[in-house]
Formats: structure tokens, C-alpha cells, sequence
């Protein structure tokens, strides 16, 4: 005949206690237990998974159980932050949790925490912009996503080339932490150019579009002054954009005044077929006859 075992009240509250504690304290797919204190990972404040930091964006820095360590700074133009202890670290180009990642890292082998647990927060994302200036008809800073951030889209988001404008456009940024710059031919891309060469933007890159280049015409011309040179102009079309000649005008002893390398400047007397280079003053001669 089985007996029954008799449990008091005292001793059912104290299995169930333990078993609860056991519960709570087990981690969840073998992954340790998160402190108490730490921030989620999922932070308000926390950019979505794949943007990346970029120079310009404010970070929030915190070391948990270390209140000392806790810092809010904004990356500089270089992508590097000056961090406690460790001085400066580059974390443009990182995402949160690799930039949480190199800092941990740094501190642990500079032997001053044993087992950091590093949190970021962005504060504000002031790099996902890029900067257009030079002779665009709206200069600025835009906002670049991941779908529309090509250099054509910046330049059309800066309402286009200005009148006077060139088509070659200069690129500078930052890439795996080392400066770039590029020219970029428009013209080039418009015309079934090199699809490439429309590069991807990132946060942070200046795009600039310089004045396009002028030769300058004078003398026995009908409009004289100076002209946007346009690609393969030659001396006859240059005569042409001025108007051509006056009645007193005449090609014999045309010359072009051209400033070398040196700063010095030659007087070249040209053929009509020859290439006109930028800055190239043209002189007209009067006819003797």
C-alpha cells in the first residue's frame, strides 16, 4: 500500500521560490544574462541596423559599472572621436555595434578594463548629408538614403548645373579612412560615358562644381569679351562665338596670348584648326588693307 508524503505549507513555498529563481537566473539560448543596468540594445536613440557613423553625427558613449567613462561627443571631420584612455578612435564608416566593438577592444587591450560592455547611442545624425557647392543653382547640404545616393541624384537635388557651370565635377570624401577625390565628367555619363563613374555617395563626401573654363577674344571681332570654351574649340570657332570678323578685321597675324606652367605667358601665332586651350586670349588684328 503506497503512502502519501505530507508537505507543509512552509515547504511548498520554498520549492516553489527556488524553482523561480532558477528560472530567472537561466540564460536564454545559452547567452550569458544582460546587467541589470545596461541599455537595451534597441535603444530609441539607435539608428537602424546597416547606417553606418558617419563625420558629424553626435554619439552618447557609455561603459557599464564605469560612470567616469561616460562621454557625448560628435565625430570629427576626420571620423575619429577623442575618446578617455584611449585617445583617438575611428569609428566613421562603423555601425554601432562595430564601433561598440573597436572601443571595447582598445580598452580591454590597454589593460584598463578587463571586460568592457560598451553601449553608443546616436544623439543626432547630422552625416547622413552630403554638401553641394560651386555653381549649382541651389548649393547646400542634402540628405542621401540608401537608394538615391549617386552623384547625379546630389547634383539634381541641387537643382542642376548653374549657367557658367562646369561639366567636370570634383568628388572628396573619405573612404576606408583615407581621403579621396575624384573628377567626374557629366558630359561624359550623359553621353553613354562610363556608367561607373557615377559613384555612390557617402555620408559626409563634397561635391563641388567649378566655373567652366573661358577664352577671352578682342580686337576686329563683333562681340568681343569673354566665352565659355567648349570641348575640341578651335581658333575658327572661336572667331565665330565672338561674331567673326569686323570688315576691318582679319586672320592674318591673329595671336593668341597663353600662359605656360611657369606663369609665363607666350604669344603663339596659331593655325584656324588649332585647339583652344582655357584662358587663352585672342587678338584680332586690323587689316592693313
Amino acid at each position: 500500500m503506497k503512502h502519501l508524503l505530507r508537505v507543509g505549507p512552509a515547504a511548498i513555498f520554498l520549492t516553489l521560490l527556488l524553482a523561480a529563481s532558477v528560472a530567472l537566473s537561466a540564460p536564454v539560448g545559452g547567452a550569458a544574462p544582460a546587467p541589470a543596468d545596461a541599455p537595451a540594445a534597441t535603444s530609441a536613440g539607435a539608428p537602424m541596423a546597416g547606417n553606418l557613423i558617419a563625420p558629424g553625427d553626435a554619439l552618447r558613449i557609455s561603459v557599464f559599472q564605469n560612470p567616469d567613462l561616460t562621454l557625448e561627443t560628435r565625430v570629427d571631420g576626420d571620423g575619429t572621436i577623442s575618446y578617455p584612455l584611449i585617445g583617438r578612435v575611428e569609428v566613421a564608416g562603423l555601425d554601432i555595434a562595430a564601433a561598440e566593438q573597436r572601443i571595447a577592444k582598445m580598452l580591454r587591450d590597454g589593460g584598463y578594463i578587463n571586460a568592457p560592455h560598451v553601449t553608443i547611442v546616436m544623439v543626432e545624425v547630422r552625416g547622413s548629408l552630403v554638401t553641394v557647392l560651386g555653381m549649382v543653382a541651389k548649393p547646400g547640404r542634402f540628405p542621401i538614403d540608401a537608394t538615391d545616393n549617386k552623384l547625379t541624384d546630389a547634383i539634381a537635388l541641387a537643382g542642376g548645373i548653374a549657367p557658367g557651370g562646369s561639366d567636370l565635377v570634383v568628388l572628396t570624401g573619405t573612404r576606408n579612412g583615407k581621403p579621396i577625390r575624384r573628377e567626374i565628367d557629366l558630359e561624359g555619363l550623359a553621353t553613354g560615358g562610363d556608367a561607373g563613374e557615377d559613384l555612390r555617395l557617402q555620408a559626409g563626401d563634397m561635391v563641388y562644381v567649378n566655373r567652366a573654363p573661358n577664352f577671352f577674344i578682342y580686337g576686329e571681332v563683333q562681340r568681343p569679351g569673354a566665352f565659355r570654351l567648349e570641348r575640341g574649340m578651335t581658333v575658327v570657332q572661336a572667331l565665330a562665338t565672338g561674331g567673326g570678323l569686323t570688315p576691318k578685321g582679319t586672320q592674318r597675324g591673329l595671336t593668341i596670348h597663353r600662359r605656360g606652367a611657369n606663369g609665363v605667358i607666350a604669344v603663339i601665332e596659331p593655325a584656324m584648326d588649332d585647339p583652344v586651350r582655357a584662358d587663352d586670349v585672342i587678338y584680332v588684328k586690323e587689316s592693313l588693307f
